[in-house]
């Protein structure tokens, strides 16, 4: 074997497995995130309370999700725990790997309509993972903003199929955007009249509908301006509604403005 070691979770760590082997002392798993890496969850860790018959409770081929209760030396081997995860936080990490599972899928799909290659698509994988933690989370902020992998600092054409990719086939929790309004007048109560204008378009602001329209000063002419909706459509009309207000607003008083989309 190699002296190289090899990757494995962490005690208590909530892990994906598949059961491969049951006995009557406790079942076998392969661990579907940690290649080369098996568990056992004794009798006494697959449920609370009395285990009369093992197979009641797991099956060979079942996936389920375990907690890390210790690992060997090696680290090839855990002693797991199914009792000790809540139905909710079994659901939510369930969750999480299969969102992970897709989005590894919808970058395979992204790498072939590139050309890349297994070790282009992998190094851009990783790179992806170590600035958002996942790669799902990677095509999760671009669907809810378009600039976020630019402002990570990624660039490439393939930026753009990405985004595309994530839009269609990623269901945000929300989508942001952001941009610079830039404001002048030339009256005494100017300052007012800017103020009334940012006003007119927080104004569109609805809690009941998601929707969220926030300015911020950003050094004299420029105001930001951020946008919170449910999805793209509804984040569109959002931006052509409020930069409307302002600049509708500033012009009526005698004054100059403009938008632009970061």
């Amino acid at each position: 074997m190699s002296s190289e070691a090899i990757a494995a979770p962490e005690e208590g760590e909530l892990v994906v497995a598949t059961i491969k082997t049951v006995k009557q002392n406790g079942a076998y798993v392969d661990l579907d995130e940690y290649e080369g890496i098996e568990g056992f969850i004794f009798i006494g860790e697959i449920a609370s309370g009395w285990v009369k018959n093992i197979r009641g409770f797991v099956r060979e081929g079942q996936r389920v999700i375990c907690k890390v209760l210790r690992t060997r030396r090696d680290g090839t081997s855990l002693e797991l725990s199914l009792k000790s995860v809540s139905e909710e936080r079994r659901r939510d990490r369930l969750q999480e790997w299969k969102n992970e599972q897709r989005a590894h899928q919808l970058f395979k799909v992204l790498g072939e309509k590139i050309g890349w290659s297994d070790e282009e698509l992998e190094a851009q994988s990783e790179e992806l993972v170590d600035v958002f933690g996942t790669l799902y989370a990677a095509f999760e902020e671009a669907a809810m903003q378009e600039g976020a992998l630019s402002n990570a600092g990624f660039e490439g054409e393939w930026l753009s199929e990405f985004i595309e990719i994530a839009i269609e086939n990623i269901i945000p929790p929300f989508v942001e955007v952001r941009g610079i309004l830039t404001l002048s007048i030339n009256i005494t109560d100017g300052v007012s009249v800017i103020r009334t204008a940012l006003e007119a378009a927080e104004s569109l602001s609805n809690e009941a509908e998601e929707i969220q329209v926030r300015c911020f000063y950003d050094g004299a002419p420029n105001y930001r301006l951020e946008l919170r909706a449910p999805d793209f459509k509804v984040a569109e009309s959002l931006w052509e509604q409020s930069t409307k207000a302002v600049v509708d607003h500033m012009v009526n008083a005698g004054g100059e403005a403009s938008a632009m989309r970061e």
